[in-house]
C-alpha cells in the first residue's frame, strides 16, 4: 500500500500507519487519511459542500486529486480517497456548532421533510430479517430486543410529531452522519461524513455520545437549549432524536459484519436504566420550551 500511494499522489518516504482500513501518515508537518470511500455516486455533492465551506471560511478537509486527477483511486476493486488534514485535533463544543451550523445552513430548493422514521424502520426491518439468518451471541440475545423497542418508541414519536406539524418547513444544514463525544475536527469537518438534514441531528448524537463517554450531558443540553430558539417541531425532533438508539446499532453492526467483539455491547446492557434517566431529564428540560408527546416508560 506505501508504494500504491506514493505513487499515485507522488509522495516519497511516506510512514504509513494503519487502524482497519484506514491509512494515516504525516508529510511535511500535515496530516493525510487514505481510506475506503463507498458513495462514489455522491462524490460532486461532497466536492461541491467542501468548497462551500471554504467559501465561507470553514477549513474542511481538502479531497486530493491522483495522477489521473481523479478523487479515487481503485484497489482491489474498492475506491479509496485521500484528504489532506489540518489541526485534526481541534475540539468543538456544542456553541462551536451552533456558530459552525449557522454558517454551514444550505440552499434547498424544495420543501425539506423529515424522513427519520422511515429510515430508522428500514433498519429494524433489516435488523430482524438479518437476524433470523445468522447466529448471535448471548449478549446481543440480551439487549437486541431492548434496543428495538427503545427504536420503535421514536419511530412513532416521530411520525406523530411530522403528523401534527406537517406543514412546517425545516431548515437544512451540512449536518453529520454521526457526531462523537469530543467532538474533534478529525470528524467534524470531514467532508465525507455531511450528509444533508437539521441541527438536532447533530446536537442529539453529540449528547448522547457525551452521556456514554460520563460527561454530563444534561448540563450541556441546557446550555444549548438556553443559547438557541427552536420550533416546537423541532424542539420534538431534538428529543426524538435522543430516544433513537443509534450508539447501539452502530457496534452492534459492527459486532455482525466486521466481526468486532460483542463485549463492546455490555456497556449498552449494564446501563441502560442510566440511560433512561437521562431520557427522563432530557424530556423533563425540553419540555420547559415546548410541549412534548408523553411516554409512559419516561414519567417524572
Amino acid at each position: 500500500m506505501k508504494q500504491t500511494i506514493e505513487y499515485y499522489y507522488n509522495l516519497t518516504d511516506i510512514q504509513l500507519n494503519i487502524e482497519k482500513d484506514v491509512y494515516h501518515f504525516t508529510y511535511n508537518d500535515e496530516d493525510y487519511y487514505f481510506l475506503p470511500f463507498f458513495q462514489s455516486h455522491n462524490i460532486d455533492g461532497i466536492i461541491e459542500y467542501s468548497k462551500y465551506l471554504k467559501s465561507h471560511n470553514i477549513d474542511c478537509h481538502d479531497i486530493l486529486l491522483n495522477i489521473k486527477k481523479e478523487p479515487f483511486t481503485k484497489i482491489d476493486e474498492v475506491n479509496y480517497i485521500m484528504l489532506k488534514v489540518r489541526n485534526k485535533d481541534i475540539d468543538y463544543s456544542i456553541f462551536d456548532m451552533l456558530d459552525l451550523s449557522s454558517k454551514m445552513t444550505i440552499d434547498y430548493s424544495k420543501k425539506y421533510h423529515n424522513n427519520w422514521a422511515l429510515l430508522w424502520s428500514q433498519k429494524i426491518d433489516y435488523i430482524e430479517t438479518q437476524l433470523s439468518e445468522i447466529k448471535v451471541d448471548n449478549i446481543i440475545k440480551k439487549s437486541i430486543d431492548y434496543y428495538i423497542g427503545l427504536a420503535e418508541s421514536a419511530i412513532y414519536y416521530v411520525n406523530t410529531i411530522n403528523s401534527l406539524y406537517k406543514d412546517e418547513v425545516l431548515k437544512p444544514v451540512l449536518a453529520h452522519k454521526r457526531i462523537y463525544y469530543p467532538n474533534t475536527k478529525l470528524n467534524y469537518l470531514n467532508p465525507i461524513s455531511f450528509i444533508v438534514d437539521i441541527e438536532q441531528r447533530d446536537v442529539a448524537e453529540y449528547l448522547k455520545s457525551m452521556f456514554w463517554a460520563k460527561e454530563d450531558a444534561i448540563s450541556e443540553l441546557s446550555y444549548y437549549l438556553q443559547s438557541k430558539k427552536l420550533t416546537p417541531y423541532s424542539y420534538n425532533l431534538l428529543f426524538a432524536r435522543l430516544l433513537y438508539p443509534s450508539y447501539y446499532f452502530d457496534v452492534y453492526e459492527k459486532v455482525v459484519n466486521e466481526h468486532e467483539n460483542s463485549n463492546k455491547l455490555i456497556i449498552y446492557i449494564d446501563k441502560a436504566d442510566q440511560f433512561l434517566e437521562f431520557l427522563k431529564k432530557a424530556h423533563k428540560e425540553i419540555s420547559l420550551y415546548a410541549p412534548l408527546l408523553k411516554i409512559d416508560y419516561l414519567k417524572y
